[in-house]
């Protein structure tokens, strides 16, 4: 598993929720300690050295641990993870082993709708309630690698739950990256639009798998004065399988 830089150190309680999920869906588990960086952000903003370094010493790490797949819960993390195999295609040392690498490289809905479901689902509450759900395409996701249709057969399936599309769902947060810190502007304006959207849909759970997202459209609903519980996927899985309330 992958616990990636902005979700260890702001989200860990996501990491703590995958780690649970996947050992009961029947996986070993395995966080490296020296994992580091993906090298996200340097591809992003186009510091491609940097982003290879980081890449080299992930691909190290992983095949030290012997693992058969790298699971990643934020999309932004695995989109590049996902290329490496083009990041380091002129490295002779390194571009069969980023092949492979990238090829082991899932999404936590993608792993999970592959496997099958194991443990049983018990419905998801707020306190006393079933709820509402929505749930937010993180591009590099729904874009890059084109995982759609995986986290809404996971939600599906969790009882009692009615998940409600987003309008325009298929159009930027505005976090994108680095794009709400180098362009804020038009990354707000984004991020209204967003806001907007999600409670056109009376939703009283927001759900999406990436950091950046969940940072950028929380600020969002703070401006439009309305507050929404806003989770990752992996958090009401672990909800559903472990008959806890979500919040």
């Amino acid at each position: 598993m992958l616990t990636g830089c902005v979700q260890r150190e702001f989200f860990g309680d996501v990491n703590a929720a995958t780690a649970r999920v996947l050992a009961a869906e029947g996986c070993e588990v395995i966080a490296p300690a020296r994992q580091g960086c993906c090298g996200a952000l340097s591809v992003h903003t186009g510091r491609e050295e940097e982003g290879q370094a980081f890449a080299r010493r992930l691909i190290d790490t992983f095949e030290e641990a012997g693992v058969e797949r790298v699971v990643v819960n934020s999309a932004g993390c695995g989109s590049t993870m996902k290329e490496y195999v083009h990041l380091l295609a002129d490295d002779p040392e390194y571009a069969d082993r980023a092949r492979l690498f990238s090829e082991r490289v899932a999404d936590l809905s993608e792993i999970l709708v592959e496997l099958g479901p194991v443990a049983p689902r018990h419905p998801v509450t707020t306190g006393e309630r079933q709820v509402v759900v929505a749930y937010h395409d993180a591009c590099h996701l729904r874009h890059a690698q084109k995982v759609v249709s995986q986290p809404r057969q996971l939600l599906g399936a969790i009882p009692g739950v009615e998940l409600r599309e987003i309008p325009d769902a298929e159009i930027c947060c505005g976090s994108a990256g680095v794009y709400n810190i180098l362009h804020p502007e038009p990354a707000t304006e984004l991020g209204d639009r967003k806001a907007a959207n999600i409670l056109a849909t009376g939703a009283e759970l927001l759900v999406t798998a990436n950091p950046g997202c969940l940072m950028q459209i929380t600020q969002a609903l703070e401006r439009a004065g309305r507050s929404v519980p806003f989770v990752h996927t992996a958090v009401v899985l672990d909800a559903s399988i472990s008959g806890r309330p979500l919040v």
